[in-house]
């Protein structure tokens, strides 16, 4: 698992283009906010929920199978009940990305072996945006 400082920092310096899955269109929403910062900061972020057209003026897709674009990291905004079903999504994707970033409270161990076994970098439950604070601004 993915969880140095040092590690941490070569993520998220290296993973310039962040899948946003689960993102909502709402201000106030964490998985708004989140996005947004990291859009500030430099990041391409790619919205990903079937429920929007559009958020942070990009497309959104409806799943990680319908993102065309090289992702280097797969923030994930979903219930860790879903974690399964995204990895399936993930380890379909070509080429996979760096790592998987799961956000506050969302953990799930058979997930974290499976991307880890094809080499992908796993973060669970920390926030994506308190890191890049704390490691990077």
């Amino acid at each position: 698992m993915t969880e140095t400082e040092t590690e941490l920092r070569e993520v998220l310096a290296e993973g310039r283009t962040i899948a946003v899955v689960g993102i909502k269109n709402k201000e106030a929403e964490d998985a708004y906010r989140v996005p947004r910062y990291l859009q500030e900061q430099g990041y391409r972020i790619i919205p990903v929920n079937p429920k929007y057209e559009q958020v942070l003026g990009e497309p959104c897709h409806a799943s990680l199978r319908e993102v065309e674009a090289p992702v280097a990291i797969v923030n994930l905004f979903r219930a860790s009940d879903h974690i399964p079903r995204h990895v399936d999504e993930i380890l379909a994707m070509s080429p996979l990305p760096r790592a998987v970033w799961m956000q506050l409270g969302i953990h799930d161990g058979e997930s974290t072996t499976r991307l880890r076994a094809v080499g992908i970098d796993v973060v669970q439950d920390r926030c994506i945006m308190v890191e890049h604070k704390r490691l990077c601004a």
